[in-house]
This record gives structure tokens, sequence and C-alpha cells, in this order.
């Protein structure tokens, strides 16, 4: 029996019943859709650290942030700023004057500059717009181009012109066209029109004119009232495909062996045409080694033979857009024999001479020709000066005669030479390459969405060869002639942006170029003061398996970008630690869901516009599992075979069984019965055979088991007799044999023992070895039970023992006794150790570790490791040791620099296969910088954020782990409160530099400190900073007490907060009065900050009481504490006894009874003054005879029937009854044995006594429904 461990189809994540938000693995860089990126900070060459601002809390839930691309300036940044601008004044003897003096004491080169801003500015943070098309129609936008043409626009003549240019924005922008630095008008033109809610341009030649007459080059305008968007400058251009000049050639005569190039020159067109080869008939010229065309079209014979003139050549002309071909005349070969062709030493017929030079732009291909003559035919081979060639992206074209290097860069400048060669000799040329280029984005201007009041930057940022120059434009005009913003500063290829307004929305156009071409960028600023949105779907449904890992999405938006927080059942403080991890997209993970998981969760997204929630419901479910597997069988044929399958699981999920046979789908047939924990086979054949796995899944996990069913073919001993013979298991095979020694295999043959009655279905072939584990047997290998001799294959130098265990459907056998032993010859290592690791212990050491070889992987005698290191960056000499261990340390290494490390393997047959280069670190010092510029802004209560300056990277001494906050509680603003000054600390990643410390007491001066965590420990301390929250709510009164001592009055007492939290204003009492589910209104009272007490005057004393009573400040009420009254006791009863007779209740209850008993009083006077019969059953124990049908029921009316009581009659003063409607006897009805109903249709009963006696014991209350008749059923 085999048990496959895989459950949990929905993962580690759980599975979501209802739609949920897209997971993403967002904190961990993964995903789908990662929220927000962070980069690295930079590092100016002064020294100054620049700062690299990171963003607190979770992004807006949407796309990918660019922050290199067009970030917020954050107030960190702006301090720099601040810093600079300081030490330009501090003078001689500060380390920062250099760089600042230049900077504001004179105007710096636009480059300097620009590299300064471009570091200071190398991380901020910007908010991205979510897809939701409800929040993209109702947010404001400038344009921004969606779709254009391509900047070289190549049209057919003979179709419609048509330029594209669409764009978005919020409203919808309009469009107009400039054509060549002219406004072009497009209603004066009745051939063009634009297309509707789009820029595009349509030219229709429907009805004349020249395509011709429109070439030139059209940028498109888009805009809106928040700016204008505008397009590349498009190039219009017709395409042509002029004709072949007419012209006569005479034959070509050449000499046998000589070169020949016969020339193309086909006519220009635009696009170039492609050319190719062809004979008058049409038929392709084969090209060869000796024979081919060049890169320019032409025909080049490195030497002519006489067959070369049994056909003519034509050069044939393809043209793109027409998809006409045009043939030149052709070329007529005539080829003058000699009595031997004269071998000759290679020559150029391109390029001429021994040196040439070319141009290729960086990103296209670079196509490199050489094509000799000679005889024989000589051999092109392609070689680099000082380098290998680019294997990754070169490779070789017509028969080796070209080599053509893709997507060319910087690095494959220099000089390529060509080496032509026969057996007469050698030539070469060589081609200098100079790689120019057009600009290339290194940072494009990417649209900056902002919160009023931020700051941000773009940045345009382009490289190319020759340098490009870089030119900014606002809405399609030179930012030098637009009007001044005093919020707008603009250095070189950065623009910076102080305290956005709404005003500030503008379209941002960023053009660089070089003389090989040039690159334009829209990008647009827009200020944005939304309040935060949900952007999933509310109340969602999340299952997850118990003990799963699982994640909460809540996807918000917001500008200013809100703060998420999770709470758990509406109550509890934020959710963060232990086995919860928030990430910083808002994604709420529970490590290992328990039970007590389950609930209602509620995100909170807040900023200083409001905040939004949504509530995910967690259930957790229990896992799917297989408690009785099915277990391997052995079954003969045509028997009954059930496999058992049986699962325990969620009862509230539902649950599928199926089974699988050989791993594919198991087609139940007549033959077998699938049930709910079973599989059952009738008249197994040999078919059936095979793995049988049952598969227990829900919509959330699943489990499986697999077992194997081997059926037996029936043997030649009648079946009746096999069946009463017992069965056992099999005697242990013996004699055991090896033959066939090789170096590593060897032939092992055995005798089977007896198989007691139950035939023999496999056997276990087990191995010893004597030199790393004697005495400890391990399987080899398997074989079935049919047969008796089998090819072992073995490892090298091991000492090998054999032995073998018959297994049948009883059970296996005892093991054979062992084998001979063989010994198989050494060997080099195939392998080298796993698990390579380089890590310092110490400041000044590596220790380099690894997972030792095992027996088998050893392969000879005297395993070792030849360890190899050396400095990654400085690339010295390898140092080597040879090691028996599995480890070594390498002794006086400088702080945390990486090594790179090699471990092979060696024995003594030889080394293993070259190792595999690991990057190992030294050992780590403690850090020797504290962060710097560290600057507190206080949130709220009881939260702060935190800014500051990134730390040098030489500083840290190894790897950043993290910066730590350490804070303290000094005082509280309240007099005479002590408070605890416990140390707290809060850890922020190594690459942020924002971070937010929560969980503080209100009203408390407070002390701060930061320091720089690697893996040695802390480093020094920055400057202690202090900061003051401000007033909270107060948290419960304490030692709330309800005491009751009478009936009357209820007395309160508390005592104060413990944490005030603020200067108390006053307390809040509410109460209210309930009686089982009864439910009074609340009654409010409010007291001074310095009454404990209050007593209160009952209403009733049989309600109790709840009271809620909270504290407040000026903040607002705080936590409350709740208590009831306390239920009347006996004793409280005992002492008011004296007090009843005068409570009016007891008046009232009182007068009730006495009324009661009046009544019946009358009843019992009137029922003895009237006559009438007695039930007989109560004179006389004889039994009624049918003479008497009065008497049937024992019981007789009180008076004549006339004068019974109806329906709606009153009684008298007198005592007799008037009859209010009619006079009509009803008695017939009430006194024949078949009258059953009255006049209107109802039931008789109502007048007349039942005839049963079960009946009338049971329903005495029938008799009559009105007052008097209800009187008399009390009598």
């Amino acid at each position: 029996m085999r048990r496959l461990a895989a459950r949990g189809a929905a993962g580690d994540a759980g599975e979501a019943a209802a739609p949920a938000a897209d997971r993403t693995d967002c904190a961990r860089g993964r995903g789908r859709s990662p929220w927000r990126l962070i980069d690295l900070c930079a590092i100016w060459d002064s020294g100054v650290v620049l700062p690299a601002a990171d963003w607190k809390g979770p992004s807006s839930g949407v796309a990918g942030r660019r922050l290199n691309k067009a970030e917020v300036l954050s107030s960190v940044q702006k301090a720099q700023f601040q810093r600079l601008e300081a030490a330009r004044l501090r003078g001689p003897g500060s380390r920062e004057r250099g760089p600042v003096l230049r900077m504001a004491g004179q105007q710096p080169p636009p480059g300097v500059l620009a590299a300064l801003l471009l570091c200071l500015l190398s991380l901020g943070g910007a908010i991205e717009i979510p897809m939701d098309p409800s929040i993209q129609n109702e947010l404001s936008q400038p344009p921004t181009i969606t779709k254009q043409s391509v900047k070289d626009h190549i049209v057919d003549p003979r179709d419609n012109i048509l330029i594209e240019c669409e764009a978005k924005g919020n409203p919808a922008p309009s469009f107009h066209w400039t054509r060549n630095s002219r406004f072009f008008n497009i209603a004066k033109d009745p051939r063009v029109s634009m297309r509707r809610r789009s820029g595009t341009l349509v030219i229709d030649f429907r009805s004349g004119g020249r395509p011709e007459e429109y070439e030139g080059e059209y940028q498109c305008f888009a805009r809106n009232k928040f700016g204008t968007a505008l397009s590349n400058r498009i190039r219009l251009q017709v395409s042509k495909s002029p004709l072949w000049p007419k012209e006569n050639l005479d034959p070509v005569v050449v000499q046998e062996g000589a070169p020949l190039t016969l020339q193309c020159n086909p006519p220009p067109g635009l696009p170039s045409p492609v050319i190719f080869w062809m004979s008058s008939s049409m038929e392709p010229i084969t090209q060869d080694k000796r024979v081919s065309q060049g890169h320019n079209g032409d025909l080049y014979f490195s030497s002519v033979m006489l067959p070369d003139m049994q056909t003519d050549y034509s050069c044939n002309a393809r043209f793109h857009f027409t998809h006409t071909i045009q043939q030149k005349n052709a070329f007529t070969l005539k080829v003058l024999t000699t009595r031997g062709v004269a071998e000759r030493t290679p020559s150029f017929m391109y390029p001429q001479g021994t040196a040439s030079s070319q141009m290729v732009l960086r990103g296209m291909d670079l196509l490199l020709e050489c094509i000799a003559s000679g005889v024989p035919t000589p051999d092109i081979a392609w070689y680099k000066k000082g380098g290998d060639l680019p294997s990754d992206k070169a490779k070789f074209e017509n028969f080796n005669k070209a080599l053509r290097i893709t997507n060319v860069s910087e690095e494959d400048s220099g000089e390529y030479f060509c080496l032509a060669s026969n057996k007469m000799g050698s030539i070469r040329h060589t081609i200098s390459v100079r790689v120019k280029a057009a600009p290339y984005w290194l940072d494009e201007p990417k649209n900056l969405i902002l919160a009023p009041g931020e700051d941000g930057r773009l940045v345009c940022r382009a490289s190319g060869n020759p340098k490009p120059t870089v030119q900014w434009m606002v809405n399609g005009e030179p930012l030098q002639s637009a009007p001044p913003n005093p919020n707008r500063e603009v250095a070189g290829d950065t623009i910076i942006f102080r305290d956005t307004q709404i005003s500030s929305r503008a379209v941002y156009q960023c053009n660089t170029s070089n003389e090989h071409g040039y690159l334009l960028a829209n990008a647009f600023v827009s200020v944005l003061d939304v309040p935060p949105r949900m952007l999933s779907p509310r109340n969602q449904l999340i299952r997850v398996i118990l003990y799963n890992r699982t994640r909460l999405d809540c996807p918000f938006f917001g500008s200013p970008i809100p703060t998420l927080r999770w709470f758990k059942n509406g109550q509890g403080s934020n959710l963060d630690g232990g086995n919860y991890h928030v990430y910083e997209n808002g994604s709420l993970e529970i490590k290992m869901t328990r039970k007590e998981d389950q609930g209602i969760y509620t995100c909170v997204a807040t900023n200083i516009l409001g905040k939004a929630e949504n509530q995910v419901h967690l259930e957790v479910k229990d896992p799917t599992r297989i408690y009785r597997m099915p277990e391997d069988q052995v079954a003969k044929r045509g028997t009954t075979v059930q496999l058992e399958c049986r699962v325990k699981h969620d009862p509230s999920l539902k649950l599928t069984v199926s089974w699988l046979k050989d791993d594919e789908p198991l087609y139940v047939g007549n033959r077998m019965k699938k049930e709910d924990e079973s599989l059952t086979i009738f008249g197994v054949a040999e078919r059936d055979q095979g793995s049988y796995t049952c598969i227990a899944s829900t919509e959330l996990d699943q489990d499986l088991a697999k077992a194997y069913l081997t059926v037996l073919a029936d043997q030649a001993t009648p079946t009746n007799r096999l069946a009463a013979l017992p069965k056992g298991r099999p005697d242990r095979p013996r004699d055991l044999e090896l033959t066939d020694l090789a170096e590593r295999s060897v032939r092992l043959t055995w005798i089977p023992g007896d198989d007691n009655n139950s035939p023999i279905t496999d056997y276990v072939v087990q191995f010893e070895e004597d030199q790393f584990q004697p005495g400890v047997w391990h399987d080899h290998s398997k074989f079935p039970g049919s047969v008796n001799s089998a090819i072992l294959h073995l490892s090298p130098y091991v000492n090998y023992q054999f032995r073998v265990i018959a297994v049948n459907e009883v059970g296996s056998s005892h093991p054979s006794l062992p084998s001979e032993r063989y010994r198989t010859s050494g060997a080099p290592p195939e392998s080298n150790p796993a698990d390579v690791k380089g890590e310092g212990t110490r400041k000044n050491n590596m220790e380099i570790t690894w997972t030792p070889m095992n027996a088998t992987s050893a392969f000879g005698p005297n395993l070792r490791y030849i360890v190899k290191w050396r400095r990654r960056e400085t690339r010295e000499a390898w140092s080597n040791v040879t090691v028996w261990g599995s480890r070594h340390v390498v002794g006086q290494t400088p702080v945390y620099v990486p090594y790179e490390i090699r471990v092979q393997a060696e024995n003594d047959f030889g080394k293993g296969p070259e190792p595999d280069t690991v990057i190992g670190y030294s050992g780590e010092d403690y850090p020797r910088a504290a962060p710097t510029d560290v600057k507190i802004r206080v949130l709220n209560s009881t939260a702060v954020s935190l800014q500051w300056n990134r730390v040098y990277s030489d500083t840290v001494q190894g790897q950043l782990r993290e910066y730590r906050a350490y804070y303290w509680r000094e005082s509280s603003l309240l007099k005479n409160l002590w408070v605890s000054q416990k140390r707290q600390q809060a850890s922020f990643p190594g690459d942020r530099l924002r971070g937010v410390v929560s969980r503080l007491f209100p009203y408390s001066n407070y002390k701060l400190e930061m320091v720089v965590v690697n893996g040695r420990g802390d480093g020094p301390r920055s400057e202690t900073k202090e900061f003051a929250t401000p007033e909270g709510v107060p948290s419960a009164p304490r030692r709330f007490r309800v005491r009751q001592p009478n009936l009357e009055m209820i007395h309160l007492e508390w005592d104060h907060p413990e944490h005030p939290n603020g200067i108390l204003t006053g307390y809040t009492l509410k109460y209210v009065a309930f009686n089982g589910t009864k439910v009074g209104k609340q009654i409010v009272e409010n007291f001074s900050p310095n009454q404990t007490k209050f007593t209160m005057q009952r209403a009733d004393p049989v309600s109790r009481y709840r009271f809620t009573l909270s504290a407040r400040t000026q903040v607002g009420s705080g936590e409350a504490a709740t208590e009831e009254s306390p239920a009347p006791p006996n004793e409280a009863y005992t002492n008011n006894q004296a007090d009843i007779a005068t409570q009016g209740w007891f008046i009232g209850l009182m007068c009730a009874i006495a009324l009661l008993v009046l009544i019946l009083l009358i009843v019992c006077f009137i029922k003895r003054s009237r006559g009438g019969k007695y039930p007989v059953r109560e004179k006389k124990d004889v039994p009624l005879g049918p003479e008497d049908p009065k008497e049937e029921d024992g019981s007789f009316d009180y008076s004549d029937e006339d004068n019974k009581p109806l329906q709606g009659s009153q009684t008298s003063l007198d005592g007799t009854i008037k009859q209010q409607e009619s006079d009509d006897s009803l008695v017939d009805y009430g006194e024949g044995g078949e009258g059953q109903f009255n006049e209107d249709g109802s039931f008789i009963g109502q007048y007349t006594v039942k005839k049963d006696k079960e009946e009338t014991e049971g329903n005495e209350s029938s008799e009559a429904t009105s007052p008097v008749n209800a009187i008399y059923s009390l009598a």
C-alpha cells in the first residue's frame, strides 16, 4: 500500500468561495499584480548619503508602482536640500562645503546639477489610478496618447492614407494636427477627415488626387482643459517602385577560373526592394560557396567554371507595397576554356583592400561581409581582435561569407577581420566597427499623480552616442515660454514640483535628440483629492483548510495614500505579529489557520479625507483525510476484489470520491461497483491488474491513496484443491550465485523456495557494504516473481554482499543466506558535494561548509575535497586547500566582502567534475554609522511616522537586515502619574526609509533612537529624538461596582481610569431597565471628572438595570465598563414585609381576589336555587339503559329544553335568559339525534354537551361561549 501526499488543491493560501480580490504575493515581489516596487538608494561620489524615500503603508492596490519614473519628493529629500543649502553657509570646515558651494554660489554645468538631482531624487512615491472603470470615469485626467503611427510612415499609393492618433483623458480630449510644423486645417481639404472620438486622419483618394501631395511631417495634439499631449513627429512617405532603366547587355566574356561580378544596381525604391537572381526562364540560380549573392545584390563568382554558361542570369527586384517583381535584362556568359585551370591564392572581391570601416546604430543588426576569389574556392573565417565573437548573438550567413551580430551594443565595437584561405595561401581584411546610438531611455518620464501639497518629480534620462540633448515642453509649448510657476523647478533632465495644488495639472513633454534620431515622451501631472475607497467586493467569503496558510486581500485606493489596518470580529487592536503578518500592500496573511481564527475580519483604510472599510468572512474547514486506505492485493482470475477507501472530511463541504487505474480515469463497467467507501471488482480478469488510486476531494483540498492489484493466472492444479490447502509465506530463496562479473554490473541467480500455496509475486534484492555502514542492509532492486536471475547495476568501489527476499500475498519470506562478496573497481567521483555555503562566524573569517558525499557517491578510497576561494571583485588568484571533513575556515578576511567558492570532490582515482562557483561572504562587523536626519511626525494619539536618511553601504559592514527604532515613554503629560520607562522597539526592512511606530500611550512624552542592524547586531544609536503624543480617549474606569442595599435604591461607585490618556472632562453613565426580554428606555447621566459615586432611585422593585460607564476627555469617550444590578435577594422581601400592605399593587391584587370569590358565591347560589337532574353516574353505579337516550352521556340539563341558554343570550338580574335576536327554537337541533348544525351552519356542539364521556372530560369548556355559560361552566 502506498500513500501519496497530494493534499491541498487550494494550496497554502486557501480557496475563495465567492469572488475575491486578485491574490498577489506583493510583499514577496511575486504574484500577479505587485502593488509597489522598491529601488535601491544612490550614493554620491562626495560621500553624502542621498535619501531614498519609501512610502508608508499599502499602495492603492492596483497597478505596479514605477518609482524611477515619476515619483514623489518626500519630506526627507526636502530636508536634504535644506541641509545642503545650510552647508553652503557654514563656510570652510564643512565636509559638504565643496559640492554645495558649487551648486549655490555659481551656476554649475547642467550635467553636474542634473546628476546631483538625479541621485538625490533616486527614490520617491506616486499614486497609481486603479483600472476600475467606475474610478477611471470619476477622476479628472489630462490627456494621454494611447496609439499613434510609426515615425517613418510609408503608405501604399493605391490605398487611402491613414495616420493614427488616439488618446484618452477625462474629459475626453479634442484633436488637431500640424503639417511641417504649421497648423493643418482639415476643414479646408475635402479629402481629409478625422475619425469620430479619435484624432486619426483619413485621406481619401477615391475621388482623385495624388498621394505624393500629402507627403510631409505630421504631429497630433490631444487637448482637454487639463493639458495637451503630443504624438511623435510622423514622417509620411508614399511607397515608390520605379521601373528598371532599359539597357542592352552584351555577353560577358570571361576566362575559365577567373573571378566575376554581375552587378544588379536596382532602381531606388521606398522601401528598398528585395533582390534575388533567376534565369530568364524563372529558374532560381543555385548558390554555394563559389557562387553567391552579396548584400548589395550583386552576384559574385569566386571562379567561373564552364557549366556556368549553360544558363543566363537575371536580377529581380520585389517591391513590398505593390507586391510587384521587376526583372532586369539577363546577363549571358561566354566562358573561354584553357587546358587547365591554374590554382590561385585568395583575393578579396568585396570589400576592396585590406581594411575598411563600418558604423552601426545600437540595437540594429551589424552585417559584415567578405567575398573572396581564388582557385580552389577559399574558406572564410571570422575573428575579433582582443576577444571572442559574441556567441549568443553572432551567426554566419551566405556560406560563412557574412557575419551578422544582432542587437548591437557598445561592447560590440572594435576590429573584426575575415580570413580567406585555400591551399595556395590566405589573406585577411580588417573591418573597424564603430557603434553609435540614437537616443534610448534610461528613465522615461511617467504620469505623476499626487495628492494636494505633495512633492514630486519628473525624470527624463536618455543616453546615446553622441550624448543627446534634452528639451522640456509643457502642453506642447517650450517650457521657457510657459507662464512662470513658483512650485516648479527645472534641473536639466529633472523637473521638481513642490507643494502641488489642483492648478498644477498639465502635460509635460520631454524631447531628447541627437544626430541619429529623437525620443518624445508625454507625462502628465495630475493632483487628486480622493477619500479612501474599497476596490474589492464587499463581504467576501474565504474558506481555508485547517493549518494551511491563507491571505486576506483588501485592495483600496485614495489620495493621499491611505493607511490600512485590520481588526477581527469588530474588536481588539490592529492585527499584526505572531500568527498574523500584514504586507505593505494591505494584505493580511495568517501563517497557520486554526479554528479560533474563524470569524469576520475588517480592513479599514484611512486618510485625511475619511475612511472606508470592508469585511472578509473567514471559515476554517477540516482537512480531507483517507483514514482507511486501499491495500495491495493479489487475486486469482474470476474472484471478487474489494478496495476500501474510507474518508473523513468537513461535513459542510461536498465530497467527491473518484478512482484512477494506472493514473488514468477509471471506467466503471458492469463488473465494477463504486460505492462511497469502496470499489468492488467482480470476476477479476488479467486486464484489471494495475495500480488503483482513490482520490477524495472537496472544492478546497484533496487526499489520495494508491494500491496495486496483481491478478494471477489459473494454475495447473485444480482450483478446488488449492482452495483446500492452507496458504503461508514463501520459504527463503537459496543457493545465491554471482556470475557475469563486470566493472559496473553482476548477474545474481537464486533458487526459489516453496511458495506455500500462494504464488510468489516479487523478489526484493538487498545489499550490504562493509566500509561505511557494515551490517546495514539496503534495498537494491525489485523483480517480478516469475524470474530467478537478474542483472544488478553497481556503483564503483563498493564491497557488495547480496540477499534475496520472496514476497507473496501472505507476506515476505525470511532473507536468504548472503551471497559471496564482490568489490567493484574505483573511479573518480562523478559529482561534487551539495549545499556549498560561505558565511562568516567572526568579523575576520569565512567558514565554508558543504554536505559530505555518501558511500555510493565516493567511488574510491580517501574521499577528500579541494576547496578554492578568491575575492570576487579583485579576481585574484585562487587559494586552495584539501579537506577531509565538511568545513574549512578562511582567516584574516576583510569585513563582509564577497568571495567565489568552489568545492571539488577527489579520491585516489582522480578528481570529480569541475564544480560550480558559489558566492559566499566573509564575516560581518557591527555597523559604524547610525541613520541621520531622523524626522518624526505625529499621526494620532497612538502612532507616529518616521523618516530617515540611508547610511553609507560601506558603514553597514555586513548585510543590512533592518533599521530599528528604540523608544520609551519618558513621562506622562499628566502630573503625578507614574509610567513605565521600559524600552520597546520597532523594526523596518533595510530597503525602506520610512515607517510607523504604533501602540503608543496618548498624552505622553517619548524619546526615540534609531540604529542600523546587520547580521552581527546593532550599530551606534542616532541622536535621541523627543516627541509628545496628543490626548486620546481614556481607558475604562476601574473597579466599577453596583450595590443594592434595598429595593428602592442602587449605589454605584468607581475609580478613575488606569490610563486617563489626557485630561478627564467627566464621566458618562448610561443605564436601562430590563425584565426578561423587555427593555426600557435608556437614560444618560453626565458627571464631573471628580465624581466617583452615584445613587439612583428604582422605578419598581422587579426590574433589573444594566449600567455602562465611560470616562471622557476632549477627544471623546473612552472604553466603557458594564455592570448589572443584582437580582433581588430573598431577605429583601423579609425586611419589607411590613410595607407590603401599603403598596398599590398589593391592594389591587386583594380586590381582584375578593371580586372573584363574590362571583363564585353568586354562581353557587343560582345553582342551588334552580331545579333539575343530577348526573346518573353520581347517584348509582348501574349502567345506563338504551331507553334513556338523554342520559347516554351520564348527565342532564339544569333547565327545560325551551329555557336552554343559547349563544349570544344574556342573563337578567333575576336569573332568567333573554333572547336577543330570534325566538326560533334551536332545541330540536340540540336534542335530535341527527341534528348537528345550527341555523348559520356552525357546529351544534356550541349549544349541547358532548355525548362521549371522554370528550366531556377533555373538553368541558366547549359547552357554551356566552358569559353566562362560561359562569355555569365554572360552577
